[in-house]
């Protein structure tokens, strides 16, 4: 089987397109980039859908930490600290552990029948577990960059008449997203960088589908050399690395387009080394 068809057969494996058997024998360096590579998708799966609903719950829990209202602050507060103050790995387990709970059958809530079966299965479950580690992270994020806003931009827009919503929303809001935004891009890349410990967590991946530490692991396994999966794995998070930091730089210089250059805050990579 030459490379092209190597591709073509497993380029799409992990999420049931091509080859059903993955390959037992004379395993090759396309092979292993291939499957890796098609293991990558459910980690950009992860990632990207954790991200994207996880920065409307950050702001909104931002705000909340900020309201002068207890009820609406302790509750934020708490969500922030519970899961910026527990491992990552333990809230896997924890959810997975919770989720199997639930009985197989389905509950029956106000006369609806809710199927609770796709729950501990890691597309959802574990997509469910990183959108509320990145909402907490974010919003710590968001809330000090909410708490750095300039004292004189708030009291501009009160002497040109904008207050309440308006003055957040034309305001607060977009000077939060640019004082924040060089650190939320640092908790996206790490995001990105977690979605590897799903393999390590309880949610199962169904019919071998895994993401790319799972096909890794698969080659370590079955070559006994670990030097060549899985430095394919880093290389293949590098890439997606770099993708993050254009994009997110992209929309920094949005943000940042009506300051002069030498104001601008540039996006630096600063790995979180211990979370």
């Amino acid at each position: 089987m030459t490379c092209w068809e190597t591709i073509q057969a497993y380029g799409l494996r992990s999420i049931g397109i091509g080859e059903n058997l993955l390959p037992k024998t004379d395993f090759t360096l396309c092979q292993q980039f291939t499957l890796i590579g098609s293991g990558l998708i459910w980690n950009i799966y992860f990632g990207a859908l954790a991200l994207f609903f996880g920065f409307f719950l950050a702001n909104a829990v931002a705000l909340a930490k900020a309201a002068r209202n207890p009820w609406v602050r302790k509750p934020a507060e708490w969500f922030v600290f519970v899961f910026r103050g527990s491992p990552l790995f333990i809230q896997f387990f924890l959810a997975y552990e919770a989720l199997v709970l639930l009985p197989k059958a389905g509950i029956d809530i106000l006369g609806l029948h809710v199927n609770t079966s796709w729950t501990t299965r890691a597309w959802a479950g574990a997509l469910f577990v990183l959108f509320l580690n990145t909402a907490a992270y974010s919003a710590e994020i968001f809330y000090g960059a909410l708490k750095s806003i300039p004292k004189g931009d708030l009291e501009a827009a009160e002497a040109y008449g904008l207050t309440g919503w308006n003055r957040f929303i034309r305001i607060e809001w977009p000077t939060m997203l640019r004082l924040g935004w060089p650190a939320y891009t640092n908790e996206a890349i790490f995001l990105f960088h977690a979605t590897t410990l799903v393999f390590f967590s309880g949610f199962p991946a169904f019919a071998q589908k895994g993401d790319a530490l799972y096909y890794a692991n698969y080659f370590a396994d079955k070559t006994f050399n670990p030097f060549v999966p899985y430095p394919i794995v880093a290389f293949y998070f590098i890439l997606l690395t770099l993708a993050v930091t254009a994009v997110y730089g992209a929309v920094n210089t949005r943000l940042n387009r009506h300051l002069p250059s030498n104001r601008r805050q540039r996006i630096r990579l600063r790995p979180n080394l211990i979370r």
